[in-house]
């Protein structure tokens, strides 16, 4: 399930939305075979590069004339939103094969508790809303044939592939690649600074550039780096900054014994990561990802 739905972000900001329906059709002619991601990708640097002023005038989209940007496949969709598990933990460090084997097997033990503390409590409460609620979307996919039910449902897909070619193009990625290769893009109105507040002196696309804000819809996603191999913790990847300052792709450091409970939580809309309207985001993360949205010149 998207955490964000494209009736959402069409209805809060149809400028964009005129501007992809408009610009894809050409740019998925022009580069063909690279999927859905990377032409939405192409369409929102275009819109990036247009005049301060040009992007509000656009006319508003007549939504029949094109969904192709919605509808295309994308070569990475068998990871990620064709996957019926929640959140995807993507492993970008290959380094300590022990440590990984640590991470996912106190993981796999994390899942199996929480799905058994949701099914006592089912029971107890006589009342099957929460997990319905809560694992609906991987119930529905974890067979076809109730028979066969190999247990209870995965609440995360790993990334960890196999070939050195593949390992190569995770290692050490930042949020943001990872967000652009698995999620997909929009532009919406940046947050309003607080009364009294100024503008960011030195505008960015991941915060305000010109008053709007690249954000990110899709799978939630995790990313084991270097440091989970000695803390057993995983970055979560924010898709969007909520308040003003803050950046899309911001991420903390969740420990593994945590992320289920988190996940499943987040995905059923009950908690949101915001600190308490404090800004308690990783500070060099963020920096990372804005450096490299400023060197977004081109798609390659």
């Amino acid at each position: 399930m998207w955490s964000t739905s494209m009736e959402e972000l069409s209805t809060s900001n149809q400028q964009f939305a005129s501007f992809l329906i408009q610009r894809y059709p050409e740019v998925k002619e022009r580069f063909p075979g690279e999927g859905r991601r990377r032409w939405k990708l192409r369409v929102a640097q275009q819109f990036w590069q247009q005049r301060p002023h040009f992007a509000p005038t656009i006319p508003l989209p007549d939504v029949s004339t094109g969904t192709a940007h919605v509808e295309d496949s994308d070569p990475l969709d068998c990871m990620s939103t064709e996957r019926p598990e929640l959140g995807l933990i993507v492993r970008t460090d290959f380094s300590d094969e022990d440590a990984w084997t640590s991470f996912c097997s106190r993981l796999e033990a994390g899942e199996r508790e929480f799905v058994e503390t949701i099914a006592e409590d089912q029971v107890a409460n006589d009342d099957p809303v929460p997990t319905e609620q809560t694992l609906d979307h991987a119930d529905d996919h974890a067979g076809e044939d109730d028979e066969d039910d190999e247990g209870p449902p995965k609440i995360f897909y790993y990334i960890n592939p196999s070939s050195p070619e593949q390992r190569a193009s995770l290692l050490n990625i930042s949020n943001l690649t990872a967000l652009r290769l698995l999620n997909d893009v929009y532009v919406k109105p940046a947050p309003s600074p607080p009364q009294g507040t100024r503008r960011i002196k030195i505008p960015n696309r991941l915060v305000d550039f010109n008053g709007w804000q690249e954000i990110y819809t899709g799978k939630q996603i995790w990313i084991y780096d270097c440091k989970s191999n000695f803390d057993q913790c995983v970055r979560l990847v924010s898709q969007r900054g909520d308040m003003y300052g803050t950046a899309t792709g911001d991420s903390w450091r969740a420990r593994v014994s945590h992320i289920c409970e988190l996940q499943v939580h987040i995905y059923s809309g009950t908690i949101k990561i915001d600190f308490g309207g404090l800004d308690r985001w990783d500070g060099y993360e963020r920096q990372r990802n804005m450096a490299e949205a400023e060197h977004s010149q081109h798609i390659v």
